[in-house]
């Protein structure tokens, strides 16, 4: 990404950094994905940095991220919290679908570790918004089905409660088969390997 198609948001009670398409707005609802970043990317480590640190904004990732309007917002302090702010982030993309032609229909949900946790926590509360998740080695299991499409990115955390994630969200394992809206990796790395590998991964 360069500086010129991303830049800071900050007159919304979440501050976000957006990146839109090369080329501008072409009059045709375009994919939306929101990130939702990790316990250590919280303010006060300053935004940029913050959300690009992992993620679909990280620097080197596929072009393909480039295809969506991205949307990273950074939450006011560090901490398990994406639940507490969900209504400003239901806003941020409405807001987005709004101002810059995103297509409500293909706005989805993704997040790492504690963001992995809040896709969840999120989906659950605003199952409409949603049209798939994508939690990438989230530390703990939802309390129940999305009943949404889900594609769980697991590493060295989410290993340690592989059999909570597979019971509650009904996960295959991601092969050279067709696969369905439940899908589940798990390349055998650690923490922020599995963050670095899976927005890297184009099959998502």
């Amino acid at each position: 990404m360069t500086e010129t198609e991303v830049r800071i948001v900050d007159d919304a009670p979440l501050r976000y950094l957006l990146s839109l398409p090369p080329g501008g707005e072409t009059g045709e609802p375009q994919p939306v994905l929101v990130f939702l970043h990790g316990y250590n990317e919280g303010a006060p480590m300053e935004l940029r940095a913050a959300v690009t640190t992992h993620g679909p904004l990280r620097a080197g990732n596929p072009a393909v991220a480039a295809e969506f309007i991205v949307v990273a917002p950074q939450l006011p302090e560090q901490g398990d919290l994406w639940r507490a702010w969900s209504d400003e982030v239901r806003g941020i993309a409405l807001r987005v679908q709004a101002q810059h032609g995103g297509d409500p229909r293909r706005t989805y949900l993704t997040g790492f570790s504690y963001g992995g946790n809040g896709v969840f926590d999120i989906a659950l509360m605003q199952p409409s918004v949603w049209a798939a998740l994508w939690s990438v080695e989230p530390t703990r299991p939802p309390e129940r089905d999305p009943r949404l499409p889900v594609w769980l990115s697991a590493g060295e955390l989410t290993r340690l409660r592989q059999s909570g994630f597979t019971s509650t969200l009904r996960l295959e394992r991601a092969g050279d088969e067709p696969l369905g809206d439940r899908v589940c990796t798990d390349d055998g790395l650690d923490h922020v390997g599995t963050a670095t590998h899976a927005y890297q991964d184009e099959r998502t």
